[in-house]
């Protein structure tokens, strides 16, 4: 949830701070012209925010100007489901009091095993997350397929997805949280299979998280791959570093920019700087740059 009083105080330090002539590079504040679209910037905690406790991920965030923030499991901030109903009203009120949103959950929760009891354990871990961003006052949960097993027909494993996610779907629309179901896994990341996924995946509640991966750009290439799914995003895309490697950044902006896309785009990082302000500042006028042509 954003907080407008809470934003503007920031604005208004930050405008002090360039006032002062500090360097702008390290200020919250940009000053590249913004277009008109409806994205906001965040992070997923993996790998720079994965030391951080809570109090000092809410501040990074709120230093660098990122808007939102999707806490990983297994991270020092220990957002986990045996936080106890008191501790899950604390993590919300700490967001609550920031200019920082929790925008969900990144699981590590798969259903491609071909061992019905795993599956199972994986759909249930999904409703305790589900329950868990609830009470933290987050909007989802990120969830995935992790590849394809030996011996098993891909058709198989696709369909045992797919209607798995229906059923967390189901369940997380009774506690308004969307299952956001990252494209990734050997061979289940291509866009074709992710695809087929979603054509069993049906229920309105399950959607794509886009996860800029290299396959994206193969066969018939990143504007076909983006058409295949974009009827079926959700409310999160994970990008890497924008200044690092070739991904095609700058058209995946503008792809979402010209589908009106309302959704996070939300900075999964590699590289491990040690200054993380500065760097999540730096990403954040590249997006801004990108978005802003």
């Amino acid at each position: 949830m954003n907080h407008p009083n809470r934003r503007v105080f920031c604005q208004a330090s930050t405008a002090t701070a360039v006032g002062l002539g500090l360097n702008p590079t390290l200020s919250a504040a940009s000053s590249e012209p913004m277009a008109e679209h409806h994205m906001q910037f965040g992070l997923v905690t993996y790998l720079w925010g994965k030391d951080f406790s809570l109090p000092e991920l809410i501040d990074t965030c709120e230093k660098s100007g990122l808007q939102g923030v999707e806490v990983r499991t297994q991270h020092k901030h220990g957002v986990e489901p045996e936080l106890t109903a008191a501790q899950r009203k604390e993590v919300a009120a700490r967001f609550a009091d920031s200019s920082v949103e929790l925008v969900g959950y990144g699981s590590n929760a798969q259903y491609h095993e071909n061992d019905p009891d795993r599956l199972k354990a994986n759909i249930d871990l999904t409703k305790r997350y589900i329950e868990l961003m609830h009470d933290c006052g987050g909007s989802g949960v990120k969830v995935k397929p992790n590849g394809f097993v030996k011996d098993v027909p891909r058709d198989q494993t696709i369909e045992q997805i797919g209607k798995a996610l229906n059923e967390v779907a189901e369940y997380g629309a009774g506690f308004g949280q969307e299952i956001r179901v990252e494209v990734h896994g050997s061979g289940t990341s291509e866009l074709p299979v992710m695809k087929a996924i979603f054509e069993v995946a049906d229920h309105p509640n399950v959607g794509v998280c886009w996860n800029s991966n290299d396959v994206d750009l193969k066969g018939a290439g990143l504007a076909a791959n983006f058409d295949m799914v974009k009827d079926r995003f959700g409310q999160t895309v994970h990008i890497r570093e924008l200044n690092v490697g070739n991904y095609p950044y700058a058209d995946l902006m503008k792809r979402f920019m010209d589908m009106d896309y309302e959704g996070w785009i939300l900075l999964e990082a590699r590289t491990n700087p040690k200054d993380k302000v500065a760097a999540l500042i730096e990403q954040r006028q590249l997006f801004e740059k990108m978005t802003s042509q």
